[in-house]
């Protein structure tokens, strides 16, 4: 599979980059005065900074007020679970705490929500299996 690529907008670059580099583990790689670009799991992530950020409308899925704006990234369970911990442990506000969705039926995950400095929503899931990626049955 080919690394995806993903522009967002930030309105602090230095909070930005400190948020993706510290928290995340992100390594950054080409940068200007108004961009970013970070390497997050192998894949393209650019924050382009704008003047005004818009607040994300939410969605229910499962229970969950998900905010219909997201990205991140599927990650093998036990990355996830690290990542989880470490996240914890650094006193992340979590919008939608880690735990298990979807329990006993088709695309079963493990998930979490929060938000990066900016107000963008992230979330981070596992699978037990990628064939529950697009399971339906």
């Amino acid at each position: 599979m080919r690394p995806f690529h993903l522009a967002f907008p930030v309105d602090n670059l230095e909070k930005t980059r400190e948020f993706y580099t510290k928290i995340l583990g992100c390594k950054e790689g080409r940068s200007s005065d108004r961009w970013i670009d970070f390497d997050m799991y192998g894949h393209q992530v650019v924050a382009h900074l704008v003047d005004a950020m818009e607040k994300a409308e939410t969605n229910s899925v499962d229970g969950d007020d998900v905010p219909s704006s997201h990205f991140g990234v599927i990650l093998e369970q036990g990355t996830w679970d690290t990542l989880s911990q470490s996240l914890k442990e650094s006193g992340i506000h979590f919008i939608i705490e880690p735990h298990t969705r979807f329990k006993g039926e088709p695309g079963e995950q493990s998930t979490m929500f929060f938000l990066d400095p900016c107000g963008n929503a992230l979330e981070f899931k596992a699978f037990k299996s990628d064939d529950m990626i697009f399971a339906v049955d």
